[in-house]
């Protein structure tokens, strides 16, 4: 299957931003010509920096940002299975894709912070990977049951009975993310429920050994391969000089020793190079990580200067 690259904006607001703030980076988004806005699903601060305003919900920050946009695709890069019953969760990403006339994506993880789950009392389950076998299974079977039927899950962590499988996505199927760099059990399980596979925060070898992995995973099921979006989320920080590069990368508490060894760093031409890399590998589609919601110049400098390069 052939696509077109997509380009998409991904940010972190548990690191300091209110929803406002991130309203009028999606606003941003969408009016640059970007085609997506992504945030992470985290309820604690990480490193430096000060937490305030403190987090704000995932979902119920696309279901504002749903009704507050019209053209860009929304969702989570990625939801931790630990956070929320698959019942409630399938309930709330249909209502959301509602809300938003069908552009929601579900970003769907085992959980990897036990800080933030001790920080909240949310208990931090040793076998994740157990949990969101069955959260998929449970999710997609209720999207998937026909209106009018009912869907029932006996498993070892969920039991469904008899649920009524309302509502319905707009989109059928629901976009479903899901990534890492698990070498066996995570590309077999994408290869059976995810639409998506997202390799994030790695060096460009191994960005090309996991999509190796899933599509060979892929294969081993019976799925064609090119069925399967891959795609890469890095840290981006893109200037046109040196101090306005340094000043980006202080707000975002990023060493300038390490940062462009791995990420989209530097001038816009060195920024569009790396992405062009990125799609030799095999990806359709690109999160550019901007942590700094509120330096919006950041994301008109990467529309005016990188995106229309990349066509």
């Amino acid at each position: 299957m052939s696509r077109s690259l997509e380009v998409c904006i991904f940010t972190e607001p548990q690191q300091g931003a209110s929803y406002d703030e991130q309203l009028a980076q999606a606003q941003e988004t969408e009016r640059l010509g970007f085609d997506g806005w992504f945030r992470s699903d985290h309820i604690l601060h990480m490193g430096p920096g000060s937490p305030l305003p403190g987090p704000t919900d995932a979902w119920t920050t696309l279901a504002g940002i749903a009704r507050e946009t019209e053209r860009i695709r929304l969702g989570t890069l990625v939801s931790p299975v630990t956070f929320r019953h698959p019942g409630l969760l399938a309930i709330q990403v249909a209502q959301v894709d509602d809300m938003s006339g069908g552009r929601v994506e579900l970003g769907l993880g085992a959980g990897w912070f036990a800080a933030e789950h001790a920080a909240y009392g949310i208990p931090f389950d040793d076998r994740r990977f157990d949990l969101l076998e069955e959260q998929l299974q449970v999710v997609t079977g209720l999207w998937q049951t026909p209106p009018g039927e009912r869907f029932s899950f006996a498993g070892r962590r969920y039991e469904l009975v008899d649920a009524p499988a309302l509502p319905k996505p707009v989109q059928s199927p629901l976009p479903l993310i899901m990534g890492g760099g698990g070498r066996t059990r995570l590309p077999a399980l994408a290869a059976r429920f995810a639409t998506e596979y997202n390799r994030g925060f790695s060096d460009e070898d191994e960005i090309a050994a996991s999509f190796a992995r899933v599509r060979a995973a892929c294969e081993a099921i019976g799925r064609d391969p090119d069925t399967m979006r891959l795609s890469v989320a890095l840290p981006t920080v893109v200037a046109t000089d040196d101090a306005s590069y340094l000043a980006r990368l202080r707000a975002i508490h990023a060493d300038p020793d390490t940062f462009a060894e791995v990420n989209v760093a530097g001038t816009p031409e060195v920024a569009v190079e790396k992405i062009r890399r990125l799609v030799e590998l095999g990806a359709d589609r690109v999160y550019l990580q901007l942590v700094d919601e509120r330096d919006l110049d950041h994301v008109e400098l990467i529309a005016a200067e990188v995106l229309p390069r990349l066509g």
